[in-house]
């Protein structure tokens, strides 16, 4: 069966909404204003339904509810031929986080020809908090379309959860997408993510590096939107630097 003619919208690039916003177009919605939540144990026999509707609504529905018992089904399906099924299991697994999922999401994230699936890859991959993932997030924020590059960014501000190694490893090319990415909305994550991963550092050079560029985007980014992030990543870093910057530019425009 061939999926592609029916889901090219999936590679807009202006799609970049929050990974769970889109799930509300992956499946029939229920008219009920409040939804039953799903069973899990009605739920987990669909997952291998040879109907693929089927197996997209039960993948869904484990992005409302956590269930062990669903991450090996929901890896399986991450492979599934239909690409709404493969994003549903991606995001089922972003809510269901498991050591045993980040190099079955690593390996499709290689392959997958849908950049709505990789969007939600990427996502699952940073709520499972593993270093393994370091490496393809950081390929993602540099090489992928716009919109998986938005939540590699802000996946990547996950690894303030992992080691100092990991945090050290992560921020260079992290200030690097900070100046240079040409979507603003990336650049805004980028500095979300510093502020985040910053505050695991000491005050030695990266963590210096990482104020100056914030600094930088603060009085030089073209985008309002990416000069906020920026000031509010300085502001939760509390670093002096920062908050002088901070406030020259606000005594400058009370002048």
């Amino acid at each position: 069966m061939v999926y592609e003619d029916d889901l090219n919208f999936l590679e807009d690039d202006t799609d970049l909404d929050s990974p769970l916003d889109d799930l509300d177009t992956l499946a029939v919605l229920d008219a009920n204003p409040e939804p039953i939540r799903p069973n899990p144990e009605e739920m987990l026999p669909l997952l291998s339904d040879p109907i693929t509707t089927q197996r997209m609504l039960a993948a869904r529905a484990f992005c409302e509810i956590q269930d062990a018992r669903a991450i090996p089904h929901l890896i399986r399906l991450l492979t599934d031929p239909c690409p709404l099924v493969r994003v549903s299991a991606a995001y089922a697994l972003g809510r269901n986080p498991s050591p045993d999922a980040v190099e079955p999401l690593i390996n499709q994230l290689d392959r997958d020809w849908n950049g709505y699936a990789r969007k939600g890859i990427v996502w699952a991959l940073g709520n499972c908090r593993d270093r393994r993932a370091l490496k393809p997030l950081l390929r993602s924020l540099k090489v992928d379309i716009p919109a998986v590059r938005l939540w590699a960014a802000s996946s990547l501000g996950q690894a303030a959860d992992l080691s100092y190694e990991a945090v050290i490893a992560t921020v260079p090319p992290i200030i690097e997408a900070l100046i240079k990415d040409p979507l603003a909305a990336v650049r805004s994550n980028c500095a979300w993510s510093l502020g985040r991963l910053c505050r695991e550092l000491p005050s030695n050079v990266v963590y210096a590096t990482a104020v100056d560029a914030l600094i930088q985007v603060l009085e030089e980014d073209p985008d309002l939107g990416v000069r906020d992030d920026a000031k509010a990543a300085l502001l939760k870093l509390g670093d002096p630097r920062g908050i002088q910057s901070i406030e020259n530019l606000e005594a400058e425009l009370n002048l």
